[in-house]
């Protein structure tokens, strides 16, 4: 059963916080109950990477706000677990049973480890992990 109030959140959500996108709104949300306290976010360490590589790569920053995004969202208190082990080894297995990258597949086996739900915006997670995962707009029925 899924941890209320507690969470995986993959790049595709937070990226939201930094980008005008469809949802943004609700990952805007999501964010500030995270931010007050309200909620716990846990993310494999690969999220820094990913979100800031989506901004990077988006056209909308400049090198000095790519930095300043990078300085704030390093400021997160987000949980943060590094992917070795037991995690990389079902993040390599859910991979391959699933065709999907391992990057991806972090992120769902955390939210198995922790046994809470991954909120994410990746349709290919959703349609292939429904106990697992959360798309944004359906995460306040459940808290």
């Amino acid at each position: 059963m899924a941890k209320k109030n507690e969470y995986v959140v993959d790049a595709s959500i937070v990226t939201k916080w930094y980008l005008v996108e469809t949802n943004s709104d609700q990952a805007i949300k999501l964010r500030d109950e995270f931010a007050t306290g309200r909620l716990r976010l846990t993310v494999p360490s690969l999220l820094f990477y990913e979100v800031t590589n989506a901004l990077r790569f988006s056209g909308v920053f400049s090198e000095i706000d790519l930095t300043l995004a990078a300085k704030s969202l390093s400021k997160y208190r987000f949980g943060i677990w590094r992917p070795r082990g037991r995690l990389l080894e079902l993040s390599v297995q859910l991979s391959v049973r699933e065709d999907i990258t391992v990057y991806d597949a972090c992120y769902v086996a955390l939210a198995k480890r922790l046994k809470t739900r991954l909120v994410t915006e990746d349709k290919d997670l959703l349609k292939k992990f429904p106990a697992d995962s959360v798309l944004i707009t359906r995460l306040n029925a459940l808290t």
